[in-house]
């Protein structure tokens, strides 16, 4: 049997190695364990297999071999009664396994049920984001966290998070009105609770005011631009571009107009939809 020791997620398990990879990388890492034996034919033509998905996930997995005439006390400690079995382990417990010869699909599958998914991987770089307030960053990740699995509440509830954060409101409302009862811990409570102090800062007196003050002046170019910066102060940004895109359809020279327009659009989350959007606009005005 070959030891592909030019492979270094493989390892052959011994007692002097046994706790360190079998109990301890396992907290850390995905470990396959085949059990088996010089003498097992069936043991010879699984061994490819393994190895070819061991191949395919150098970062995320550990094969392990024991070999059941030498090291005997192992294959004891978990009860192998046959030849070949493949045990998978994480946390320093045995989660998964089969005896026998499978194809390497079959492997496959079974090891998908447990390896780390690429939606957890932006997840967990979404939420690095997050703790350094950096929500541009985070907003594109957590959505397509929440995109790939809908059904992960860690998911929804992080791109909640960020969507208040960027002033999306209404997004924010239509997550937390799909999330059922029995999922509503403390965690949607919290969201519930910014969200509602989110509204409210929303509608601010001076935005209120120059509410008031363009209803008396719709056409007044200043007012609109005014407000437009008021609401972008508050993320309400889809409303200040749609302000600044009336101003610009009557006067491309008026003011900032432009250079207000140009900013918001630039500052929004990588893969806002409003980013593309309003780019467009402003493309059909100009050209």
């Amino acid at each position: 049997m070959s030891r592909g020791r030019n492979m270094s997620n493989i390892v052959d398990i011994t007692l002097e190695n046994f706790q360190q990879v079998l109990l301890e990388k396992s907290k850390q890492t995905l470990v396959m364990v085949q059990f088996w034996a010089d003498w097992c034919e069936s043991c010879k033509q699984l061994s490819p297999s393994l190895v070819s998905v061991a191949a395919q996930y150098p970062n995320d997995l550990i094969f392990a071999r024991v070999n059941c005439d030498e090291q005997q006390q192992i294959a004891m400690q978990f009860g192998v009664k046959s030849l070949p079995t493949v045990a998978i382990m994480k946390d320093g417990q045995p989660i998964d396994g089969f005896a026998g010869v499978q194809p390497e699909s079959e492997i496959l599958a079974l090891l998908q049920k447990h390896l780390p998914k690429e939606q957890d991987a932006w997840y967990a770089s979404a939420v690095e984001f997050a703790q350094q307030n950096n929500w541009l960053d985070a907003y594109p990740l957590f959505k397509k966290a929440f995109e790939a699995e809908q059904s992960r509440m860690e998911f929804l509830f992080g791109f909640t998070n960020a969507s208040i954060e960027l002033g999306k409101l209404e997004d924010a409302q239509t997550l937390l009105d799909s999330v059922l009862i029995v999922n509503q811990d403390s965690t949607y409570n919290q969201l519930i609770a910014k969200l509602d102090l989110a509204s409210n800062a929303a509608d601010s007196p001076e935005i209120v005011k120059l509410q008031a003050e363009l209803a008396n002046e719709p056409e007044s170019f200043q007012l609109k631009q005014q407000l437009a910066l008021a609401f972008s102060q508050v993320n309400r940004n889809e409303e200040a571009l749609d302000l600044l895109y009336e101003i610009l359809k009557s006067d491309m020279s008026f003011g900032e107009a432009k250079k207000y327009y140009l900013d918001i659009v630039s500052n929004l989350a990588s893969g806002d939809e409003l980013a593309s959007k309003y780019r467009r606009k402003l493309y059909t005005l100009m050209y």
